[in-house]
């Protein structure tokens, strides 16, 4: 098992795992980025920013930016389609504290498809040789590149897309096995991430079903890739970090947190919301994150009803108090 948890080199980085959280709009801030990094994450991903916005300097992208030296070493990731603004843009910010810079081509999100963003890049190899090359060339830190299985299930040509990145000067690749298609439904296909792995000399991450130990040590047996990224699992569950790490390293589940753990941490991370967003916004960024945390517990339909009226940081203790 031992020699599925390793060190992971992404360029001039050396993560001390290779277990990554990946980048999630709404979720991985940066309070939910210190949690996972508590439990032993080897790199942390930002939410994906709009290069546009830091060009125009968006008032709301200043928050996006935060990075806290506890969490590091971390990932920011970048979208946009237009090559000379993104290499610009990473330029811009590569003083910032963030280890490595990543390209966003996996949003299936219609309004960033719709602008030819995100997964719309898989259908443009040549315009993703140019993104990757300007960026490259902008910045000294690492570049790396998130992309999915293809566009749709005419257009699966994510061995093609990871080939050009590699060659126009990426340090790795993610890969999530599913179409833009797809979204999130259906299996993730970890035969395409063992294709792009046997194609590529540079790290391979792969990214899709994996929920626990048991799930992580299969992809890394299954595809061969050389980490392996969690996303959705990791909502309300920042543990599944520590449980893979155990798991991969001698074997060991780890039960899931008692109810008293899952309590308390809902209130640190609540108090960690209100630090960085004000009571207003960061309550109100909670309530997802409560139904999450408490997802499968005994009278959790009612909590999640109850929660969404919760206003101030003394209404979810009181509720939280009484699971």
């Amino acid at each position: 098992m031992k020699d599925l948890l390793h060190e992971l080199k992404i360029g001039s980085v050396t993560l001390e795992n290779n277990i990554l959280l990946a980048p999630m709009a709404g979720v991985t801030d940066l309070p939910f980025r210190l949690l996972c990094r508590e439990q032993g994450v080897g790199l942390v991903c930002m939410e994906m920013i709009s290069a546009k916005a830091i060009l125009y300097r968006n008032k709301n992208t200043e928050s996006l930016l935060q990075i806290d030296p506890q969490e590091g070493p971390v990932s920011l990731q970048l979208f946009g389609s237009d090559p000379k603004i993104l290499g610009e843009m990473a330029k811009r910010i590569e003083d910032r504290p963030f280890a490595v810079l990543d390209i966003n081509m996996g949003c299936p999100v219609p309004k960033v498809v719709g602008n030819g963003e995100g997964s719309a890049l898989m259908k443009e190899p040549k315009l993703v040789e140019e993104i990757v090359t300007a960026v490259v060339k902008a910045i000294r830190k690492p570049v790396t590149v998130k992309i999915r299985k293809g566009f749709n299930d005419t257009c699966v040509n994510a061995v093609e897309i990871a080939r050009i990145a590699e060659a126009s000067g990426a340090a790795a690749v993610m890969v999530h096995g599913r179409t833009r298609e797809q979204y999130y439904a259906g299996e993730a296909d970890w035969e395409i991430i063992a294709r792009v792995k046997d194609g590529l000399s540079i790290p391979v991450i792969g990214n899709g079903d994996i929920t626990d130990g048991v799930s992580a040590a299969d992809m890394l047996r299954r595809t061969g890739c050389d980490g392996v990224m969690i996303g959705r699992a990791a909502r309300g569950n920042p543990w599944i970090f520590r449980q893979i790490a155990d798991y991969l390293q001698d074997g060991t589940i780890l039960e899931r947190p008692k109810k008293e753990e899952i309590r308390e941490t809902i209130l640190r991370h609540a108090k960690m919301q209100l630090a960085c967003k004000g009571e207003y916004t960061g309550i109100r960024e909670m309530r997802k994150h409560v139904s999450w945390y408490t997802a499968g517990m005994p009278d959790s339909a009612r909590l999640r009803r109850s929660v969404n009226a919760v206003e101030n940081f003394a209404q979810l203790e009181e509720l939280v108090q009484g699971m």
